[in-house]
């Protein structure tokens, strides 16, 4: 290697452990101070890029591990990010199911009133259906063994009208 490309070398280096160096004190900063703090809180405070952390998976190791035992001011308990990371996403799907609990009711109610409505304007259907769809087959079919009934009748009286018209001609011819 050259002079220069050495002499880059070191100085990237150099660039480099100070800015791993500004990441540790603001993140032992922050910590101090009790802030909640990520990866992009402590980029913005050390004044590097996200992506720095990233890369150097010692620095993203010791983010991770402080973010673990964050303490709860509220009441002194230490809660790891993974149990309020859990317990967002519990509350998260309560939440779903509790709006998939109301549509339910609010479409079963909306039924209950719609239906009660029908009834009493008088457009609804009667409350015994089955029993009058009974009765309605009952009288088609009476109706269609009257319809049978008279037309054997009729074909009778025509047979008897028929008769009458013999035996009137022949009685006129005996005459």
């Amino acid at each position: 290697m050259t002079d220069t490309s050495t002499a880059l070398v070191e100085a990237r280096r150099q660039d480099s452990a100070t800015r791993r160096q500004r990441v540790l004190t603001a993140l032992n900063k922050l910590a101090t101070a009790g802030e909640d703090f990520s990866v992009s809180s402590v980029a913005r405070a050390a004044r590097v890029h996200r992506s720095f952390i990233y890369r150097h998976d010692d620095l993203h190791a010791a983010i991770l591990a402080q973010t673990a035992h964050t303490a709860d001011t509220t009441n002194g308990n230490i809660v790891s990010r993974e149990s309020l990371l859990a317990e967002l996403a519990n509350a998260a799907e309560r939440n779903r199911r509790q709006a998939l609990r109301v549509t339910q009711l609010e479409k079963r109610l909306s039924e209950a009133l719609g239906e009660t409505v029908w009834r009493e304007t008088g457009l609804g259907a009667p409350t015994d259906l089955d029993a009058l769809q009974r009765q309605i087959t009952h009288l088609e079919q009476q109706a269609a063994d009257l319809k049978r009934q008279l037309a054997d009748r009729t074909d009778e009286l025509e047979a008897a009208r028929a008769t009458s018209r013999e035996l009137m001609a022949q009685l006129n011819r005996g005459l």
